[in-house]
């Protein structure tokens, strides 16, 4: 029996810098990246990778689900941090219904990713609950 081996690289491809200093700058990269078709119809989870700089390295649409939620597995949030090399995550999701007041379940997912990702010196920085005008963001709103 052969077993294959495991392959490893790693390359950003990324030619232009985008440095994350605030909640509406990593607000601005993330909304860019949702469908704004469909931003008030399906909710999804995504992900925001950063390097030690702050710099993103990608963003990672973890899962869609429907009206009301979606599904979120802290082993894929962070197997996907791990791969990418990330040092710094900052997780968020939209609300079809355009409220942007964090349920129970959005603060037990964040205090769960949170102490997850301090097992792995991955910092999470910010959960930003996103609809097509605006944001709300865990850190500034001190529930992080």
């Amino acid at each position: 029996m052969k077993i294959s081996e495991i392959s490893v690289s790693y390359s950003n491809a990324n030619k232009k810098v985008h440095k994350i200093t605030n909640s509406d700058d990593s607000f601005r990269i993330l909304l860019d990246s949702w469908n704004k078709n469909i931003i008030e119809l399906q909710e999804e989870f995504k992900v925001l990778l950063l390097n030690r700089a702050n710099q993103v390295l990608g963003v990672y649409a973890m899962s869609k689900g429907g009206v009301s939620g979606t599904y979120v597995d802290a082993k894929l949030v962070f197997s996907v941090a791990l791969k990418y090399n990330a040092s710094s995550i900052i997780i968020s999701h939209n609300h079809p219904s355009g409220n942007l007041k964090p349920s129970e379940m959005d603060k037990r997912l964040t205090q769960k990713l949170k102490k997850a990702g301090e097992y792995l010196d991955i910092n999470l920085l910010d959960h930003l609950i996103i609809t097509k005008d605006n944001f709300f963001s865990f850190a500034d709103n001190g529930l992080l």
